[in-house]
């Protein structure tokens, strides 16, 4: 049975539960800009997200808009020369970091370009899926700015030549050339946001808790050293051996049944 509950964070990012995967969607108009109030929303957003129990995976997607999201409203530069840092450059990386940091897998859905601070949104997810022929890229040098918080999430994805090339020059790549670069998962020839509805539905079938520790044994792959790592995966690997749920799914597959997982 499908349950779906809308709250509405505000009217520019809304977010919708259905079943055990969460949906926020940009609503900042046609090309939904970053502005702060839009940043004020999706940390709303998000939290509502985390607080929500029973939520497995994340859809970030562009709505109704013709991009997922186009980047920085440049408008608002002309007022931060002096004070960047307290009225953008860290609430946003902030909000960023809250999405990356949140506990289950997210998947990014790009049904239309992600530019500039629209792709660092994306690269704060897990996974990204892209429509064929949409466009991404950090172009912000093309403006003489700055990618910060993607220059990083590029680097590890596409290691640092390739980052380079990119952030030097302000290429705009298509969804193949992303996919071959690894900065896409998968690209679709039709809706990315269908795709990505599937693929967390798929993510929601499996172990709960199988599933956040493996984002946390991942993310330490790039942040710990070795035997820091290493060291998380067996305590890791022992809380899932005293959990609930490994033994529902051994069960289930003697059973030959669906398990029944309850992130316990």
């Amino acid at each position: 049975m499908s349950l779906s509950h809308q709250t509405q964070a505000s009217a520019l990012v809304d977010v919708r539960f259905t079943d055990a995967v969460a949906e926020i969607t940009l609503a900042n108009g046609p090309l939904n800009l970053v502005t702060r109030p839009m940043l004020r929303a999706l940390d709303a957003a998000l939290r509502a997200v985390r607080e929500r129990s029973g939520v497995r995976a994340v859809i970030l997607h562009g709505g109704a808009a013709k991009v997922f999201c186009a980047g920085s409203d440049i408008r608002e530069f002309e007022s931060l020369y002096a004070d960047a840092s307290e009225q953008k450059i860290l609430f946003e990386d902030s909000v960023v970091r809250t999405l990356a940091l949140l506990d289950v897998p997210t998947i990014a859905a790009l049904d239309g370009a992600a530019m500039g601070g629209g792709l660092e949104l994306a690269l704060a997810c897990d996974l990204r899926v892209a429509r064929r022929g949409v466009q991404l890229g950090l172009t912000e040098s093309r403006l003489g700015g700055l990618a910060g918080n993607g220059s990083v999430r590029l680097a590890r994805l596409v290691g640092p030549s390739r980052a380079k090339e990119m952030l030097f020059t302000g290429a705009v790549l298509d969804a193949d050339q992303a996919l071959s670069w690894g900065i896409v998962n998968r690209v679709e020839d039709g809706s990315a946001l269908a795709a990505a509805r599937l693929l967390a539905g798929e993510i929601a079938q499996r172990g709960p808790l199988s599933n956040r520790f493996a984002k946390q044994l991942v993310d330490a792959a790039w942040d710990r050293p070795m035997d820091e790592a290493l060291s998380l995966s067996t305590r890791l690997q022992q809380q899932i051996f005293d959990s609930e749920d490994l033994h529902e799914g051994m069960r289930a597959f003697f059973a030959k049944r669906v398990p029944a997982f309850k992130g316990q």
